[in-house]
């Protein structure tokens, strides 16, 4: 074999040392990850050291928030003495009715022409001596009232007061040292978004909580209350939450819960809770005052439709209008007249109707105003030193209805005579053009012009002839007519059209 030299290839032994090379470092950069991990210096995946990217992290749980506020929070157990309707009692005497449906209906004696009925409801503890907050509907006509707390004890509540107009009433039980709950400092400041619990009694099942965000606020015309400001919120509420507590992520008041929109009777999403300023208001006069004052203006009002906003040459379809004065009222003392537009009380920016009217409900009989309109496509300042509003009037006046419609086709009209004047309810010195007729499928029959409505006023100009009714119609250099109305002693605007 001397002599001979033996030759190998070198890949392998090059591919080796390679290989041996890059298995160490990778050992190498493995162990410093981990010791880093450890250390809490380097994170698993990626993240941005640019602090400005940084989002907030949504919290896993609210259970804290929930055991802050659940003791605040009592079921209300209601009973009532009811009518029994006489046509029951008559189904149930019939021998035959019982063969069908048994005694489930009162057994073998007459159901009683009174019955005791019983309701559920929630309410929020807002002082450490006993008060609390609920709907007026929980307790209305209530003979006895329950309350129980989340420790299962039981106190009989008094009725401090109510007030319908907002759904609203204080309870009183006699205890101290009670956990109450904090309102939030101003709840206009709720958005659209902000997450919220609901927690309440729903069917008598026991304390629930749900969680939502807020869907909607300032919810008015809704016909549920007289004065409509609502939150409204996603988180489920059932018949049983009626009074109970909304709050936010921090556990502070923002509502008391109200009403649902509900086709099947059962949360579908909808629901509406109210603002816990208004709250404030109605119970801390309730508990100082025993009862809810609220300012008068003295005015009729109605929305500001497009075709009204156009007749009146306004700019938007935003404001109040004023259909009707009230004699020797505040308003009619500051000047105001049917046809200004309302569009600021002080510095704050009127909406709408429901706006004027919630506005002028929150302030204190006696307090002085500044009222902006418009008058004639001009911009006045009136100040008005607000009235008290008396047990069965609302807001400012009450607010009327006007509908969009095209023309006069369809109606017949006769000159007003004092026995016409007689059977409209209004004064015999008023002057205006009575509706006899109108074809309910005529343009002005689905603007709402209806028979007994009497026309005291077409396009601003006062009228007492059906001749001058039709002239000042014909006139009309716009393709809209604007009709002054007056039905049973209510006034109204009425806006047709020819488009």
């Amino acid at each position: 074999m001397s002599g001979h030299i033996i030759r190998r290839p070198l890949w392998p032994i090059i591919l080796s040392i390679f290989l041996a090379l890059a298995i160490g470092a990778s050992a190498s950069s493995s162990s410093g990850k981990q010791e880093l991990f450890a250390a809490g210096e380097v994170r698993p995946t990626a993240v941005s050291t640019d602090n400005s990217q940084s989002k907030p992290i949504t919290p896993t749980t609210f259970a804290p928030v929930v055991q802050k506020v659940m003791p605040s929070v009592v079921n209300i157990f209601s009973s009532r003495k009811v009518k029994t309707d006489r046509n029951i009692e008559l189904f149930n005497e019939d021998p035959l009715f019982r063969r069908f449906f048994g005694d489930q209906f009162g057994g073998r004696d007459l159901i009683p022409r009174e019955r005791q009925e019983r309701s559920l409801g929630s309410g929020v503890v807002i002082s450490p001596d006993g008060y609390i907050v609920t709907n007026n509907h929980v307790v209305d006509d209530a003979s006895d009232i329950k309350v129980s707390l989340s420790d299962k004890r039981e106190f009989t509540a008094r009725v401090v007061g109510t007030d319908s107009k907002t759904d609203l009433a204080v309870l009183k039980i006699d205890q101290t040292g009670l956990p109450a709950l904090t309102l939030a400092t101003d709840s206009s400041r709720v958005q659209v978004g902000d997450i919220v619990l609901a927690i309440g009694n729903p069917f008598g099942v026991g304390q629930t909580v749900t969680m939502g965000i807020v869907s909607a606020t300032g919810r008015r015309g809704l016909g549920i209350e007289d004065y409509e400001d609502f939150i409204q919120t996603d988180a489920a509420i059932n018949p049983g939450n009626s009074g109970g507590a909304l709050v936010n992520a921090e556990g502070r008041l923002i509502g008391i819960s109200t009403a649902i929109l509900s086709r099947s009777g059962g949360n579908q999403g909808i629901g509406f809770a109210i603002p816990a300023n208004m709250a404030r208001n109605v119970t801390d006069q309730i508990i100082h005052g025993g009862k809810v004052s609220r300012a008068f203006l003295g005015v009729m009002i109605q929305p500001v439709t497009p075709d009204l906003a156009k007749a009146f040459k306004l700019g938007k379809s935003e404001g109040a209008l004023i259909s009707d004065v009230s004699a020797n009222s505040p308003a009619e003392r500051a000047g105001l007249k049917a046809g200004d537009v309302v569009t600021k009380v002080d510095d704050r920016f009127v909406a709408d109707s429901r706006a004027l009217q919630l506005m002028i409900g929150e302030m204190a009989p006696g307090r002085n105003v500044r009222l902006t309109v418009i008058r004639d496509g001009n911009e006045r300042v009136y100040p008005a030193t607000l009235g008290e509003q008396s047990g069965n009037r609302n807001e400012a006046g009450n607010e009327s209805k006007a509908s969009a419609g095209r023309a006069l086709d369809g109606v017949s009209l006769e000159a007003l005579t004092p026995e016409l004047s007689r059977q409209y309810a209004i004064g015999t010195n008023t002057k205006g053009v009575a509706v006899r007729g109108v074809d309910p499928d005529s343009p002005a029959g689905r603007a709402g012009l209806e028979p007994g409505d009497v026309i005291l006023e077409v396009n601003r100009q006062p009228v007492s002839s059906v001749e001058q009714v039709h002239k000042y119609v014909s006139e009309g250099t716009t393709d809209t007519t604007l009709l002054f109305v007056n039905h049973d002693g209510r006034t109204r605007y009425v806006v047709m059209s020819t488009r």
